[in-house]
C-alpha cells in the first residue's frame, strides 16, 4: 500500500527526515513512534501530499505522492495533531461540506454522514456548532471527516489527544474496526494504545529509523532484555562477586539500604537465573527476602532507542 524509499526532508540546513525506508502492507496497522521532533509529522505530511520531500520516493498505492498527488489524496484520509475545524459551522453542516469537497456520490452522502456520525459517537451533537463543543468532540469531528469518504489509507496523528478515558476505549475499538477494511498510521506518545492496536512499529529519532519490528518482534526483544531484582541479607561485596560470577550474568549493580542488599541482575538473553541465586544464598546462608524477574516493556525499548548522548 505504501513503499517509502530514501526519503529525506530538509528546512533551512536541518534534516526533518533523513534518508528513510519502509513499507506498510495492505489493511496494516503500523504504529508511527518517536519523540517530539523526531520526523514523524513532516513524514505523514509528506504521505498526505502537504508537502513534498527533498529527495528520495514515496508512493500510496503505487502512485507517486509528488506527481499523482490528486489521485493519492483521493485515497487517504488525514488527521493532523491539531485538528482544522470550521467552529461557526454545526457538525452534520462541515461533514456534508467535506463529503461534498471529497467528491462523496450526492446519492451516497446522507449515507456516509449518518455512518460517520454514529461511528464517531456524535449523534448527540450533530446540530451542534463545533465551536460549542469540548475538545474531545472537536476531536472526535476530525475523525468522522478522515473516514467521511471511507478512503483506503488513514493517516492518524495523535488521534486520542484530549479524549476521556471512555471516549479513548471508544476510538481504539473504533480504528481496529477501520482496520479490518483498510491500510491505518497511527502517530501516538500512548504506548500501551500501540501494543494493543497496531501490528507493526516503527521508532523514529532525530530523523531516523532508530527500530521497526512487529508487536511481537518487540515483546520478544523485551524479553531477551529481562532484569531480575533481588534483595537479600549478608555481606553486600561477597554476594555481588558471587551473583558476577554466574554463568549468564552481564552486568550485578548494588545498592544498601537498612542494611538490606538490593540488586539489579542483567543477563544475556534474558537468561532466567533464579534457581542459581536461590542455590546461592542456600549455601551460604544468606538471607533471601524476595527475588522478581521483570521483561522490558515497549516504553523502556523506546526510551532506550531514543536516548540522546
Amino acid at each position: 500500500m505504501i513503499e517509502v524509499s530514501h526519503l529525506t526532508k530538509q528546512f533551512a540546513g536541518v534534516k526533518a527526515v533523513d534518508d528513510i525506508s519502509f513499507n506498510v502492507q495492505p489493511g496494516e496497522i503500523l504504529g508511527f513512534l518517536g519523540p517530539n521532533g523526531a520526523g514523524k509529522t513532516t513524514t505523514m505530511r509528506i504521505l498526505a501530499c502537504f508537502m513534498p520531500p527533498t529527495t528520495g520516493q514515496a508512493t500510496v498505492g503505487g502512485h507517486d505522492v509528488v506527481t499523482r498527488s490528486l489521485t493519492v489524496r483521493r485515497m487517504l484520509g488525514y488527521l493532523p495533531e491539531n485538528v482544522p475545524l470550521y467552529p461557526e459551522m454545526r457538525v452534520n453542516e462541515y461533514l456534508k461540506f467535506r463529503a461534498k469537497l471529497k467528491r462523496v456520490p450526492t446519492s451516497e452522502r446522507a449515507g456516509r454522514i449518518s455512518q460517520v456520525l454514529d461511528q464517531c459517537g456524535l449523534n448527540d451533537v450533530r446540530s451542534k456548532i463545533i465551536g460549542h463543543l469540548s475538545k474531545g468532540y472537536r476531536q472526535r469531528v476530525g475523525l468522522a471527516e478522515a473516514i467521511i469518504s471511507n478512503p483506503k489509507l488513514l493517516i492518524l496523528d495523535e488521534p486520542t489527544i484530549g479524549l476521556d478515558p471512555n471516549q479513548i476505549r471508544q476510538v481504539r475499538a473504533l480504528i481496529k474496526q477501520l482496520g479490518q477494511e483498510r491500510t491505518i498510521i497511527l502517530s501516538t506518545h500512548i504506548l500501551p494504545e500501540v501494543e494493543m492496536i497496531c501490528n507493526r512499529v516503527i521508532i523514529i529519532n532525530q530523523g531516523r529509523i532508530a527500530a521497526m519490528d512487529t508487536i511481537d518482534g518487540l515483546a520478544r526483544t523485551a524479553q531477551s532484555q529481562a532484569k531480575i531484582n533481588v534483595e537479600i541479607r549478608g555481606p553486600g561485596a561477597e554476594i555481588q562477586r558471587t551473583f558476577e560470577n554466574i554463568p549468564g550474568v552481564k552486568n550485578v549493580s548494588r545498592e544498601e539500604k537498612n542494611k538490606i542488599n538490593m540488586f539489579l541482575i542483567e543477563t544475556e538473553d534474558g537468561r532466567d537465573i533464579r534457581e542459581a541465586i536461590y542455590q546461592s544464598a542456600v549455601k551460604n546462608k544468606w538471607v533471601l527476602l524476595e527475588m522478581k524477574r521483570t521483561s522490558a516493556t515497549l516504553e523502556d525499548l523506546f526510551v532506550k532507542v531514543t536516548a540522546r548522548e
